[in-house]
């Protein structure tokens, strides 16, 4: 088995796609405003794909459920990147709200910042740190997995 993609399933498509592709600038390889589904360049061997909520769900036989809005987040689409500052302010001039400010991770061995796209799907951005800068059980554990 190989993951192929992620696909959010998404109530509002021409907001969510023009977030994707004007926002993030995120190569598209399939789909246009006013579709139903369209699908993102997001590296070598991974894509991001956006599709209408309502088709999922008539395909499911699950249409009369609520679209869930109050809970904790489930999912989070992951960006690595070479430099999360510059990445936050290119995002931010271009739109993005961020949760938080970049912010070093040491327990996670990263460099972060958080937002939404417009459906409320949680997004990170992040860049390795420097191994010294990790915290010292993080060093350990890499450690010990031979890293």
């Amino acid at each position: 088995m190989k993951l192929d993609n992620v696909r959010l399933l998404v109530r509002n498509f021409d907001k969510c796609f023009r977030f994707y592709a004007e926002t993030l600038q995120l190569k598209l390889n399939w789909g246009k405003l006013g579709g139903d589904y369209a699908s993102f360049d997001v590296g070598k061997y991974f894509g991001l794909s956006l599709y209408k909520s309502d088709l999922m769900a008539s395909a499911l036989g699950n249409a009369d459920l609520d679209y869930p809005s109050t809970a904790r987040d489930k999912v989070a689409v992951i960006f690595k990147v070479d430099d999360v500052d510059l990445h936050y302010n290119n995002l931010k001039d271009r739109g993005a709200e961020f949760l938080k400010a970049p912010q070093n991770m040491t327990g996670w061995g990263i460099r972060v910042a958080h937002f939404r796209d417009p459906e409320g799907n949680l997004i990170e951005i992040h860049s390795d740190l420097p191994k010294e800068n990790w915290d010292k059980d993080l060093q350990e554990d890499a450690e010990e997995y031979g890293l």
